[in-house]
C-alpha cells in the first residue's frame, strides 16, 4: 500500500513491505518504484524491511519541487530512513546512486551502508577515444542529449532499449507504463532537470563516506565506453577499503531489473555485513 511522507516542497510516496532491518531503494530518474519489482521480494524473504520509494517528481511522488539535484534527493531518502525507523542501507540505481553516496556521508548515525547501482556519482566527462569506439555510449550519448534537450519521448525509449541489453519478460507492459508517465509534460520536464544535474555534488561527498559501498556496474551499460573503469573510480574517491566493485557481464544500466537473481547474489552478504539484526 502507498504511503506518503510530507516534506517542504512535496510529498514522497513509497510502500513498505516485510520485517526485519530496513532496505531502502531508490530508482534512477524517468522511472519509479516498479523498477525494483523482481528484487523485493527476494530481499523480503531474506528477512529484511523494504522501503520502496518514488524519489521527488516520480511515480505517485509530487512534482513542482524547488530543485532535483543528488542532495535534494538524498535529503529525502534521509528523511524517509527517519520516518519509517532506521538505520538502513539505502540502494541507489544512476542518479539515486549518487544521492546514497551523500546520504551516507550526511547521516552516518541512520545510513549504515550503501550499493550504487550503476550510479552517476563523479563529474563526467566524455571520452573521444571511448566516443568513437563504443558505439552504444555514442548512441546512448546522442540519445540522452536529445532528451535534455528537447524533452523526446521516443529517443527516451530508443535510450532504454539499449540500457536493457535483454528485456524483462514484462518489457512491454512496463515500458507502456513509462510511455504513459512521460508524455505527462511535468514528469518529462522532472526527467530533464535530473539530467541537468551535475553530479559533482555526490562525488564532493565520497571522501567523507565512512561505512562500506557496493558498487555494482553492468559490463554493458552505455553510459559509460568503460563501465567497469567507472566503478573503479568511485571506488577509488572513497576511503581506504570501505568501497567492492562488482560488474555484471550482459547487464546495462539497470541490473535489477535485467539480473535481479544477480544483484541479489551481491547484495544479500552485503547487507548481511552491513545491517545488524535484533
Amino acid at each position: 500500500m502507498t504511503e506518503h511522507l510530507s516534506l517542504t516542497g512535496g510529498t514522497i510516496a513509497y510502500d513498505v513491505s516485510g520485517e526485519g532491518p530496513l532496505v531502502v531503494l531508490a530508482h534512477g530518474m524517468g522511472d519509479t518504484r516498479r523498477s525494483y519489482r523482481f528484487l523485493v521480494p527476494g530481499l523480503v524473504a531474506a528477512g529484511y524491511r523494504v522501503a520502496n520509494v518514488d524519489i521527488r517528481g516520480a511515480g505517485e511522488s509530487s512534482t513542482g519541487w524547488d530543485g532535483y539535484s543528488r542532495t535534494d534527493v538524498a535529503g529525502d531518502l534521509v528523511a524517509v530512513v527517519r520516518h519509517v525507523g532506521g538505520p538502513a542501507v539505502i540502494v541507489g540505481q544512476s542518479l539515486s546512486g549518487g544521492a546514497a553516496a551523500i546520504a551516507a556521508a550526511s547521516a552516518p548515525d541512520v545510513v549504515t551502508g550503501v550499493v550504487q547501482l550503476a550510479p552517476f556519482t563523479r563529474k563526467q566527462t566524455v571520452p573521444l577515444g571511448g566516443l568513437f569506439r563504443v558505439a552504444r555510449y555514442r548512441k546512448a550519448l546522442t540519445l540522452l542529449t536529445r532528451v535534455g534537450l528537447f524533452g523526446s519521448l521516443s529517443a527516451w525509449v530508443q535510450y532504454l532499449d539499449l540500457a536493457y541489453p535483454t528485456k524483462p519478460a514484462d518489457w512491454a507492459e512496463e515500458l507502456g507504463r513509462t510511455k504513459a508517465t512521460l508524455s505527462d509534460p511535468e514528469r518529462m520536464k522532472v526527467l530533464q532537470a535530473m539530467g541537468r544535474s551535475a553530479p559533482t555534488d555526490a562525488g564532493a561527498q565520497l571522501p567523507y563516506i565512512v561505512c562500506r559501498v557496493l558498487v555494482v556496474m553492468g559490463g554493458l551499460d552505455p553510459d559509460w565506453a568503460d563501465p567497469r573503469a567507472e566503478g573503479e573510480k568511485v571506488v577509488a574517491d572513497l576511503p581506504a577499503d570501505l568501497g567492492e566493485l562488482a560488474v555484471i557481464d550482459g547487464a546495462g544500466h539497470y541490473p535489477h531489473a535485467q539480473t535481479p537473481d544477480k544483484v541479489l547474489e551481491l547484495t544479500l552478504p552485503f547487507l548481511n555485513r552491513t545491517l545488524a539484526r535484533a
